[in-house]
């Protein structure tokens, strides 16, 4: 095996790690924060047209005050099934409709929910964490794989296993920062 293999295949891991980042940061984004964000409401299903739709090809999501998300319905006709998706989706909270404008404030979070919320925060980490390891994993598995059919040497394989435990620090660092990060912005008061 050849060094260029070897970098298309580092490269491959450190993509595949970058999206599990990138799956973490989307995560964090729906965990309500005591902060509106248009993000908050990305993973509502709205039960329209026979379907279930997201709430942004429903209507427009906007954030009009620090504490307040609007959702402009484009139909009328689904304001009551965008209200409905909204309270029964599980973040806490209440819209109110006022014609095709629905309005969403956003309670101030209590010491309990901030809480349960770093919790969650953590379990999402753990499982970006898990799903890392796998492609390290994945990884290892296949400079075996190469040393066994001697397409590389033993210190070749040594070496490289030693660019991918790299690649895979570095991924898990980027998460630990970014739970840091999230959990200082939900308990922030």
């Amino acid at each position: 095996m050849s060094d260029v293999d070897f970098k298309t295949l580092k490269k491959e891991l450190a993509s595949k790690m970058d999206k599990a980042v990138d799956v973490l940061h989307n995560e964090f984004a729906g965990l309500r924060t005591g902060r509106a964000s248009t993000s908050l409401l990305d993973p509502i299903m709205v039960d329209v047209y026979g379907a279930k739709m997201p709430i942004n090809q429903v209507g427009t999501v906007s954030v009009p005050e620090s504490r307040m998300l609007s959702v402009q319905v484009w139909d009328k006709a689904n304001v009551k099934m965008v209200e409905k998706a909204i309270r029964e989706s599980g973040l806490g909270l209440n819209p109110q409709s006022d014609g095709t404008l629905v309005r969403i404030p956003i309670p101030p979070l209590n010491e309990e929910r901030r809480k349960e919320l770093v919790k969650i925060a953590g379990k999402y980490a753990e499982d970006s964490r898990v799903a890392i390891r796998n492609i390290r994993r994945h990884g290892n598995d296949e400079l075996k794989k190469m040393e066994k059919d001697g397409a590389i040497s033993e210190d070749q394989h040594r070496d490289y296993g030693k660019e991918v435990q790299d690649v895979t620090d570095a991924a898990i660092k980027t998460v630990d920062e970014t739970l840091a990060h999230k959990e200082e912005e939900i308990m922030q008061v």
